[in-house]
């Protein structure tokens, strides 16, 4: 298979997605798509995996083809050595044509070989000037991949790094939305307490939210909790 033979469906992925139009479920299905995508388009790789950066610059595995390739990522992780993690910090194509062989990665190459993997190709997620994780893909028999396969797979990780990356934006905008939808929610109920507490005691607005305030502080807790607290009991009083 060629560097340009990239599949068109991945192609047809990229250019109909972005994080306006993406959900939970289009973006697990997304990241799926794209390890067994990998595996298609290696046809000798018997597995395939995604790993971004996570948290503290510390890679996760967001979707792989079997648990043989998730405990091969888990081991990299733990060991913090591997050529996911190398293609990834050096931005560069990573191949392993025998891991019994391999002296890049003394601890890691071992536990990969008891764990029958015999060779590995890993390509960069790069979008801009920003890293993302790697695409890898592994097989059992040493030798299974050239620099064919290298080419195929540095082109594929271009085009799914821009998905990988319409993802993370969709994350973000909704993890974004949560957090405001909370604010909100928490600035409603402050609204609605000062409104009870202005009802029954005829004070202004300003003097209400002192007095909640003061309540928070007396029973040790933040002026929503208080604010919640007050609407709940003004709710069951007029029932």
């Amino acid at each position: 298979m060629t560097a340009q033979a990239v599949p068109q469906d991945l192609r047809a992925l990229v250019d109909g997605s972005s994080a306006r139009t993406m959900s939970d479920a289009t973006v697990d299905t997304l990241l799926r798509l794209l390890t067994t995508a990998a595996q298609r388009v290696v046809p000798t790789a018997s597995g395939a995996g995604l790993s971004v950066m996570g948290p503290g610059s510390r890679m996760i595995s967001v979707a792989a083809t079997d648990g043989e390739v998730e405990a091969l990522d888990a081991l990299q992780y733990e060991l913090d050595e591997g050529p996911c993690l190398t293609a990834t910090r050096d931005r560069v194509v990573v191949r392993i044509d025998d891991v019994t062989t391999e002296r890049r990665w003394p601890a890691w190459c071992p536990a990969a070989a008891q764990l029958d993997l015999g060779c590995s190709l890993s390509a960069p997620l790069v979008v801009g000037d920003t890293v993302l994780g790697a695409v890898k893909v592994y097989a059992h028999t040493a030798g299974s991949f050239d620099e064919d396969d290298e080419a195929t797979l540095r082109v594929f990780a271009a085009q799914a790094a821009v998905l990988v990356a319409h993802g993370q934006a969709y994350a973000r905008a909704a993890d974004l939305g949560q957090q405001l939808g909370a604010m909100l929610r928490q600035r409603d109920d402050v609204n609605r307490a000062c409104g009870v507490v202005m009802e029954r005691q005829g004070v202004s607005s300003e003097t209400a939210y002192t007095y909640l305030m003061s309540l928070s502080e007396r029973d040790g807790r933040t002026v929503h909790e208080t604010a919640a607290q007050l609407v709940r009991r003004a709710g069951r009083a007029r029932r």
